[in-house]
């Protein structure tokens, strides 16, 4: 057994404590032997040798609760990566971080993310480590630990928990949520009755693990890999299968010869990577939370997301992956089909292949590695399932700062549409009034909800995803043109504008629309306009009062006194750099 204690340096100038291994980031007590010292003593009482103590150390961020079944294979996850990173010579040692369901975070996980960010951040920055695996799925979960580490910017690895199974009922495949949602509007429509809709309750969520749909849990893990933070092929393994707990294996190793090499994330994250994971978002027909967070990430690292570019970039990049909500498939249907890697290899010709990834080698290496096969999940470039982009980008009187809609879920005929506004204030105003009978709506008639953005919620809710109302429901409408400044779920389908900016709880020009108004979308001009004249808007302009929002103390005064907007990615503005130099799509 090795001796290189600290007792053995406690005369050594401190200036010479090499700052790897448990010797970084030591506890300030004025005298830095003694600092390591201490720490060893302590977790000597765990039963660790000099041996162990000595190798590289890889953090392993355990996002395990009882309140989040999408992480419910952690802890199988964490031993598969504590194997890898012993078989590489390394010692791993866990540690936990807040983790966030998406169904059971009041008001929305929305708000909790960057309070997760925070957390990831300086729990990575606060221990001795020499790199760091994430372990993240839920929708929130991976982009904050993706921007926490973006700002720790130590060498680390993103590992998704993998997607739940399918399950059945009463012979048809279901698995969350864009089925929750469908058999939901059916019951609302009484299409089914109270006794199917327990049943079928029962049925959609066939395993642990995220939803099995291209919602925003898959949408971030195929953007992880994308943008090369996760080990290729990563993606779409399900949560409980071999495949996955080999990926968790192969991701501990590479964090030991990470650290080695001091592979850090400024290296990966670059933006070229950016652009390829924009790419791919749009590729995959992914959630609109993906652009959020993604502008999240890139705002860490100093880079702007330019949304007009984006959405010329989305005109020449076609929806290639036949999965729900755009399509039909399971993320299980994608792994059989060879997973990301047979979408970038559709995609090449759009590609940065020479962007670096975790692995040492370039995203075109990788691809050029993996294996080529039939399969029917994702579309030949050259015969998309959808022509153009999955998300739109658009501009106008009312929303001067964009809006975006995701085109490849939503009902053709109605992405050229006119209609009138019914206009709810806020969620409870439509809480309230939705399914009143006496409601004066029409199948033609745009819904509109104020004041569930980033601050009006707060949080920015995933509400823009408004129900029918039921009385139309019933008559067997299954979309309906509706706008808002908040979110919708990524496994959500439907004509839904959202993300409209400035939110109308600051005053943008959303907070200013009326009963009875004509509103305009036309996603091939890329324009969203209030048909109302300019001395109309500015009479109700002058006799609009925001709604006090305040609080005395705690996370929710510092959320309203932080948050950004959609287009800065609802981060909060200290955590941002100071100044943002550099912007993609180039």
């Amino acid at each position: 057994m090795t001796t290189n204690s600290a007792s053995d340096k406690r005369h050594d100038n401190p200036d010479e404590v090499r700052q790897t291994g448990l010797n970084q980031g030591l506890v300030n007590y004025g005298d830095a032997g003694f600092s390591l010292f201490l720490r060893k003593a302590f977790i000597k009482g765990a039963g660790y040798s000099d041996d162990a103590l000595n190798r590289t150390i890889v953090g392993i961020v355990n996002t395990g609760s009882g309140y989040n079944p999408c992480h419910g294979n952690a802890p199988q996850l964490i031993e598969a990566v504590k194997r890898g990173v012993m078989l590489e010579g390394g010692l791993p040692i866990e540690f936990p971080t807040i983790s966030i369901a998406e169904s059971f975070s009041t008001p929305t996980s929305m708000y909790l993310r960057n309070l997760m960010s925070m957390d990831t951040e300086e729990m990575i920055r606060a221990q001795p480590m020499d790199s760091v695996v994430l372990i993240g799925g839920c929708d929130k979960t991976v982009p904050a630990q993706l921007m926490g580490a973006a700002s720790a910017n130590l060498p680390m690895l993103e590992l998704v928990t993998g997607a739940m199974l399918t399950s059945g009922h009463r012979g048809v495949r279901v698995g969350a949520c864009t089925d929750c949602r469908r058999y939901w509007g059916m019951y609302r429509g009484q299409e089914i009755d109270d006794q199917e809709i327990e049943e079928v309750n029962a049925k959609l969520v066939g395993s642990v693990g995220t939803c099995s749909v291209m919602g925003t849990a898959s949408t971030m893990a195929c953007i992880s890999e994308a943008l090369g933070v996760a080990l290729p092929g990563s993606a779409s393994p399900p949560a409980v299968t071999a495949d996955r707990m080999r990926v968790a294996e192969a991701t501990g190793r590479q964090a030991v010869i990470n650290a080695r090499a001091g592979v850090t994330p400024d290296k990966i994250l670059t933006e070229k990577a950016f652009e390829n994971a924009l790419r791919v978002l749009l590729a995959i027909g992914g959630s609109t939370n993906g652009i959020i967070h993604l502008t999240a990430i890139a705002g860490r690292m100093g880079i702007d997301i330019d949304l007009a570019a984006f959405d010329r970039m989305s005109r020449e990049t076609p929806v290639l992956v036949d999965l729900k909500p755009s399509g039909q498939h399971y993320m299980e249907d994608l792994h059989r089909a060879g997973g990301l890697p047979t979408v970038l290899r559709e995609l090449k010709p759009l590609l940065h292949l020479d962007a670096m990834t975790v692995t040492g080698r370039t995203l075109g290496e990788e691809i050029d590695a993996a294996p080529a096969f039939e399969q029917r999940v994702v579309h030949r470039f050259d015969a998309p399932l959808y022509p153009a982009g999955g998300i739109a980008f658009v501009r106008g009187n009312l929303a001067p700062g964009g809006a975006i809609i995701k085109q490849s879920a939503a009902d053709a005929r109605l992405m050229e549409h006119e209609g009138r506004a019914v206009v709810f204030e806020d969620a409870e105003d439509m809480a309230a009034r939705i399914d009143d009978p006496t409601l004066d709506v029409t199948a033609e008639d745009v819904l509109v909800l104020k004041r569930i953005g980033p601050v009006g919620a707060p949080g920015m809710p995933e509400a823009g995803y408004l129900p029918i109302p039921r009385k139309l429901a019933r008559q067997g409408v299954r979309d309906m043109l509706r706008i808002s400044d908040g979110r919708m779920s990524g496994t959500a389908a439907g004509s839904i504008v959202l993300h409209v900016t400035p939110e109308a709880a600051l005053g943008g020009p959303l907070a200013l629309v009326e009963n009875g108004d004509r509103i305009r979308l036309s996603v091939s001009e890329r324009r969203l306009e209030l048909l109302v004249d300019e001395a109309e808007l500015a009479r109700r302009r002058e006799g609009w009062r925001p709604v006090a929002l305040t609080a005395e103390r705690g996370y929710r005064k510092l959320f309203l006194e932080q948050i950004t907007q959609a287009d800065q990615g609802c981060d909060f503005a200290f955590l941002r750099p100071p100044t943002i130099q550099r912007r993609v799509p180039k």
